[in-house]
């Protein structure tokens, strides 16, 4: 048995490549569900509504966690938090493969949103930890680009899987390999906090709730986070309803609509996401507000084209508005999360992250893919004209970032400069 005192920490690379990795599988079972929507709706009888819940129903077990385990990852183990809240989440994904009923469906969805916000939280704090100021955006754009590739892999696997042998074999298979994974972090030594910056006698400092309650008042976190809940509202029902909107509105089949979905994920996101990334870092060298500037750019250049894809009669154009839209996007992916964590205490930054996903979901995708779906049927099933409430909501989103721009360029600094 190997003695924790001769146990070796991770590289930061290699700790990065293992956490992009996980953060991978992460994002693939959550997106399963989008891809396998439509057999399952039919499968359990349930309307648009009750679908869009059983997103609510994750978000409920991810967002109201996430403070939980941003509290104790400030505090504890950050290894030994990441392995249960993987298996947690994985235990979760292949038990609602099995769910007979709506009911137990609902509440493995909110245990795999539990075991996600363990993840979700921490993995963040660890990365800034290993890396300085200066390469913290490009590696945390590395970490994130899990995100359209996961949710690519999740849509396009969940679909084929689906068509050939049923959707509850999709969470199965998107499920088990978590269960393994879970262990890859445990044998290697806990990061200290603050390490990259020098500050790791800052960092023990243990928060209080007080010290958390004092981030909403970092003019600064509070913009970004706003922003970031505007956005998410839209991109949460965006990703929930994209492959259902393309099959009732404009007649594509649901494994062919899924399977587009997941390439454009794949190839707007990972682009998107790395150019944004490597862009902002490159902005920021020679602009103090480079971050904020990424983010409201490219989310007020994406709104004419997410109502072009919404509005057009035509598959094709709707199709190419579609993936337009998606790659500017997620250019904001990595920036939007490192501002997150330099806008923080050094000792908060698991905490401000939580208080983040806590906030973005409980006002925005917590409820967007079900008041959508509501929405939806109000209109008689017309998704076509529901979905265009989630344009105005980027507007919002990119509004609340160029603020931010516009102050840091006028000289307000971030908390860990």
């Amino acid at each position: 048995m190997i003695d924790t005192a001769q146990r070796k920490p991770l590289s930061p690379t290699w700790l990065l490549v293992i956490l992009t990795g996980l953060n991978l599988f992460n994002y693939l079972d959550r997106y399963v569900l989008s891809a396998v929507l439509t057999p399952l709706q039919k499968d359990l009888g349930i309307n648009d509504g009750q679908a869009g819940r059983l997103v609510t129903a994750f978000m409920i077990g991810y967002f109201v966690t996430s403070p939980v385990f941003g509290w104790l990852g400030d505090r504890w183990s950050r290894k030994w938090l990441i392995a249960a809240g993987i298996f947690v989440w994985s235990l979760g994904t292949v038990l609602t493969g099995f769910a007979p009923t709506f009911v137990m469906m609902i509440l493995f969805r909110v245990l795999v949103g539990l075991g996600e916000a363990s993840y979700a939280t921490i993995s963040p704090s660890l990365i800034s930890d290993s890396f300085a100021s200066a390469k913290r955006n490009n590696a945390l754009t590395i970490f994130y680009v899990a995100i359209p590739v996961g949710a690519a892999l999740g849509t396009i696997i969940g679909g084929v899987i689906a068509a050939k042998w049923g959707w509850r074999h999709a969470f199965i298979w998107a499920g088990a390999p978590g269960l393994i994974l879970a262990l890859v972090m445990l044998p290697f030594a806990e990061l200290k906090r603050g390490q990259a910056e020098g500050k790791t006698t800052e960092a023990a400092k243990k928060p209080s709730v007080r010290d958390i309650v004092h981030l909403f008042r970092i003019p600064d976190y509070v913009l970004v986070v706003l922003g970031y809940t505007a956005y998410t509202f839209a991109l949460g029902a965006f990703g929930h309803w994209g492959p259902t909107f393309l099959h009732r509105t404009h007649g594509v089949a649901v494994e062919q609509a899924a399977t587009f979905f997941g390439a454009v994920l794949v190839v707007a996101g990972l682009v998107g996401t790395l150019l944004g990334g490597f862009a902002a870092t490159a902005w920021q060298k020679r602009n103090r507000a480079g971050y904020a500037w990424t983010l409201g750019l490219s989310v007020l250049v994406a709104v004419p084209l997410a109502f072009g894809a919404f509005t057009a009669t035509s598959v094709f154009w709707s199709m190419t508005f579609l993936a337009a839209s998606m790659f500017f996007l997620f250019l904001p992916t990595g920036p939007v999360n490192t501002l997150i964590l330099e806008t923080a205490p050094v000792n908060l930054r698991a905490s401000a992250m939580a208080v983040s996903i806590f906030t973005i979901h409980l006002f925005g995708d917590m409820w967007s893919p079900e008041i959508v779906g509501r929405l939806a049927d109000s209109f008689g099933g017309n998704l076509q004209k529901a979905v265009l409430i989630l344009p105005v909501a980027l507007i919002v989103a990119g509004a609340l970032w160029l603020v931010l721009a516009v102050k840091t360029k006028r000289g307000a600094n971030l908390v860990s400069a």
